[in-house]
């Protein structure tokens, strides 16, 4: 659900050349964003139960793709035991189990290491990873005080970071942010995308009551740079395994997990916040401190 900064090469040949493949992929990449935004927001709007769904089927699809990375085709009982901890996971989140649904996690973490055939390890740290952003998110949404507000702030953060950096790095290129891991990422990328984000929190604020355009322009600011670690951790982990993309089904775009790298580490990130905050009322501590 977001527009990750690249590079497109300038045709190497004039006249009548075939476009580059990365700028003939711009135009489904745009419409995938855009339709998967939309989805995404619409089903937010629409209660906690259908986003809850929502963000279940988007994590089994991501427990499938990380078995893929890590183990390839062989997947193997460590497959369906992430599957099961994540759903388990999911269903307790949505009941509004929230110490059910992280003890569903670290029990299917634990069971995976023991059964793992191969890369038992990283296969365990699956678990971990598709796990506690379901439950982060379903227990933002779940909060009947400001939920709704608070998730679509994590988006909007999320989203404006990714395109911001995208834009910047197109529009001013530059020296390059980590060229090992991630080689089209530049420092004019990052900036961009922190600052934009920091303006779009800033924003938000005059739309939710009580809430201060200076913290929350702050936090934008904050939970972007967490967004491009996330993003870059995604990238280091596909590269220290030889994969380009955790799969193929998002036109332009690769697989779920190349689109929900930053909404793992921001949501992760926000309800450590909250819980040390305000456990009580998670999206009231995310927008007005309290």
């Amino acid at each position: 659900m977001s527009a990750k900064e690249t590079e497109l090469p300038q045709s190497s040949t004039a006249g009548n050349a075939a476009p580059s493949p990365k700028r003939s992929d711009l135009k489904p990449r745009l419409l995938a964003g855009v339709a998967m935004a939309l989805v995404a927001v619409g089903i937010t709007y629409s209660g906690a139960v259908p986003f809850a769904a929502m963000v279940g089927i988007v994590a089994l699809v991501m427990c499938w793709e990380w078995g893929r990375m890590v183990r390839g085709d062989e997947l193997g009982i460590a497959f369906p035991l992430h599957l099961i901890a994540v759903a388990a996971a999911t269903a307790l989140a949505a009941a509004g189990m929230m110490r059910e649904a992280l003890f569903a996690v670290g029990v299917g973490a634990i069971v995976v290491l023991a059964l793992a055939g191969r890369h038992r390890l990283m296969s365990a740290a699956g678990v971990i990873y598709v796990g506690l952003p379901v439950v982060a998110l379903i227990w933002f949404r779940n909060d009947s005080r400001l939920g709704l507000e608070a998730v679509l702030f994590l988006f909007l953060v999320i989203w404006t970071s990714d395109i911001a950096a995208f834009a910047s790095g197109r529009t001013f290129g530059g020296p390059k942010l980590w060229p090992r891991v991630s080689p089209n990422k530049t420092w004019s990328g990052f900036i961009g995308g922190i600052t934009a984000s920091a303006l779009v929190g800033a924003m938000v604020a005059q739309f939710v009551a009580g809430a201060s355009s200076a913290e929350l322009g702050a936090t934008g600011l904050v939970l972007a740079l967490i967004a491009q670690m996330g993003d870059l951790a995604e990238s280091a982990l596909k590269r220290s395994f030889g994969v380009k993309d955790s799969s193929a089904i998002i036109p332009g775009h690769g697989g779920v997990m190349d689109r929900a790298d930053s909404t793992v580490a921001v949501s992760v990130a926000a309800a450590i916040f909250a819980l040390l905050w305000n456990a009580a009322s998670p999206a009231a501590a995310l927008l007005i401190g309290g």
